[in-house]
């Protein structure tokens, strides 16, 4: 058991919960919109900094590796020292990094800032799971997840949207800058609440000895920087992918490490334990799944519909529109049912993800042989979107439903370093496919052959879920 033994926080009143809720998901917005922003502005920052192609892949890689890398050290810190002094932490962070952004001079300045605002945006994405997990129960739970999913599907719309308005309204260099400098109300105003309204004490002080597991947190962050970084950049420097074996090494031998340590009576940065859990197990494996295939679908249609068919930015941010705002929409009502309907519903948001990723093929090849007109992909990448509200809030929900509450930050950084990982990995090899059969066969094969790619792992995901599904059934005869 672990040695640093405290009290949680009192619990909250109704009123004061969801008042909580209100700072965690404002929060979430502006660490979210940040980005989906970034995508459609890459062209002014280049031209308006005199980037090079490398500079540009790390305002991108730079921000996804240092949050995909500190997220679970980052819950488990959360869990020992208190996720209120985390959360806020991560929040001034990521704004005092965001002006740093805004301000850049050269593209060196902007990437280190991009580094210091994933740092930030991943010490706070832990402690919001955490604090939903831990003063929100039942169908509570579940509707403040839904929320959360609501935030996502509206940060996700909003951003490239957002993007395309402040560059045509303020000019490519004042744009781009007005994306990251919109951050500093919105993080100003989330730490002075989070002050007023956070559970005390923000700092837990434990009465034994503090441990941290200082050398299990070194050996998985470096374990993951070198498993991510050849999917993040292994295009651009193909030596990297030697790293990727280094990385699994690492990571062998950290969870040797944290068998060892939890043996001689420490507190392990993960409970590894956790893992038999069949929920967390399934779902953090649903989570990975899954975003490694839908996690492109985004990327590929700004660069087909700008590349192939010379839309602008903004036209690019407008047809995914409708699936982002629809994601909004069913993750609300996912949030009111799943407690009732369960995994059912992450099994119906597969099939709706699968019949928009078809329905999308077909309307590229009717484009191209039959002159249909391209804007019918708003309706297909609708159906991508319901799928979105129905799989990743219901699957936070069920994933974390039986995670003690004092591992919850850690299991939280768990799942979301799987939705990282998996991300990364659906990027690299998705867009290899893409940007190889374009080159041999133009660019109407290479994203209908991208997107049955994309098919294939989600009903890989819809297997795992029906499985999970099935488990579920067995283990409510068995009590019976």
């Amino acid at each position: 058991m672990p040695q640093h033994d405290h009290k949680l926080p009192e619990p909250l009143s109704s009123a004061a919960r969801w008042r909580l809720l209100g700072v965690l998901l404002a929060t979430m917005f502006m660490s979210l919109v940040s980005v989906s922003i970034v995508n459609v502005v890459l062209p002014s920052i280049e031209s308006t900094l005199g980037a090079t192609e490398a500079d540009m892949q790390w305002v991108l890689a730079g921000y996804a590796l240092t949050f995909g890398v500190v997220l679970v050290a980052a819950g488990r810190a959360g869990d020992v020292l208190g996720r209120g002094v985390m959360f806020v932490a991560g929040v001034i962070i990521f704004t005092l990094s965001s002006i740093y952004a805004g301000l850049a001079p050269d593209p060196t300045s902007l990437n280190i800032a991009r580094f210091i605002m994933g740092f930030g945006s991943g010490l706070l994405n832990p402690q919001v799971m955490g604090m939903i997990q831990q003063h929100f129960k039942g169908h509570e739970r579940g509707r403040a997840y839904g929320l959360l999913g609501t935030v996502i599907g509206v940060s996700v719309a909003i951003g490239p949207v957002l993007g395309g308005f402040l560059i045509g309204w303020l000019g490519p260099d004042a744009g781009w800058r007005w994306t990251f400098l919109i951050n500093v109300p919105v993080g100003i105003i989330a730490v002075l609440l989070a002050l007023l309204w956070l559970p005390r004490p923000l700092l837990i002080r434990g009465t034994g000895k503090l441990d941290l597991d200082p050398v299990g947190g070194v050996l998985l962050a470096v374990g993951l920087l070198a498993f991510l970084l050849p999917f993040v950049q292994g295009r651009e420097n193909p030596a990297l992918w030697a790293l990727l074996v280094v990385g699994l090494a690492i990571l062998v031998f950290w969870v040797y490490w944290e068998k060892k340590y939890k043996a001689r009576g420490r507190a392990p940065m993960v409970e590894l334990a956790l893992f038999k859990i069949s929920s967390f197990t399934n779902g953090s494996l649903i989570a990975g799944l899954y975003f490694m295939g839908v996690s492109s679908v985004w990327v590929l249609v700004a660069i087909y519909v700008q590349s192939a068919l010379d839309f602008s930015a903004l036209e690019a941010g407008l047809i995914c529109l409708p699936a982002a705002l629809l994601s909004a929409v069913s993750s609300q009502l996912a949030g009111n049912y799943v407690m009732s309907i369960g995994r059912k519903m992450i099994v119906f948001g597969t099939a709706s993800a699968l019949f928009g990723l078809l329905a999308t093929v077909a309307v590229v090849e009717l484009e191209s042989r039959a002159g249909l007109n391209i804007w019918w992909m708003m309706l297909a990448l609708s159906f991508i979107g319901v799928a979105q509200g129905f799989i990743i809030s219901p699957n936070q929900t069920l994933t974390l439903m039986e995670v003690p509450v004092e591992n919850s930050g850690s299991a939280g950084g768990l799942m979301q370093t799987s939705q990282r990982i998996g991300t990364a990995v659906g990027i690299a090899v998705i867009t290899a496919i893409f940007y190889g059969v374009n080159h041999l066969s133009g660019w109407t094969n290479a994203m209908s052959l991208s997107f049955v790619a994309i098919a294939v792992l989600v009903l890989i995901t819809m297997c795992v879920a029906i499985a999970d599904l099935r488990r579920g059934h067995r283990d409510l005869v068995s009590l019976s």
